[in-house]
């Protein structure tokens, strides 16, 4: 019986869905970022949400772009390993980083979730490799 060898993944059309995914995600987090500053008015708050933002923007495009470049056998585990590291940094972000830079952690912690999971969302809509 033949073993059945992985479909690699060109790197051109990896690329471009990344930067497809940098650019939705861009805008993705300026709305939720918006809709988050209308409830969080004070200035530390919404320091908190630009930071978060910062943060959960970047990590998320490395997040699709790993799970992006894998063969179509392996995209779900890739998948479960990203969630796994949102998990992480989500800890992280709380016990670390919100002590550190002395955020509100109400506003730092709801948004950080929030800018996750909207770019959570929007994976699945460039995950396709047809």
């Amino acid at each position: 019986m033949a073993s059945r060898s992985p479909v690699l993944v060109s790197h051109s059309s990896t690329l471009g869905a990344v930067i497809r995914f940098a650019a939705f995600g861009a805008v993705a987090t300026l709305v939720v970022g918006l809709l988050l500053a209308m409830a969080y008015t004070g200035i530390a708050e919404r320091r908190a949400i630009i930071i978060g933002a910062c943060i959960a923007l970047p990590l998320q495009v490395a997040t699709f772009a790993g799970v992006r470049s894998v063969s179509r056998e392996h995209v779900i585990s890739a998948w479960m390993g990203g969630t796994l590291v949102r998990f992480v940094a989500l800890v992280v972000y709380g016990f670390l980083v919100v002590k550190a830079l002395a955020l509100p952690s109400g506003a730092a912690l709801v948004s950080f979730a929030a800018f996750l999971f909207a770019l959570t969302l929007i994976e699945p809509l460039l995950l396709n490799r047809s």
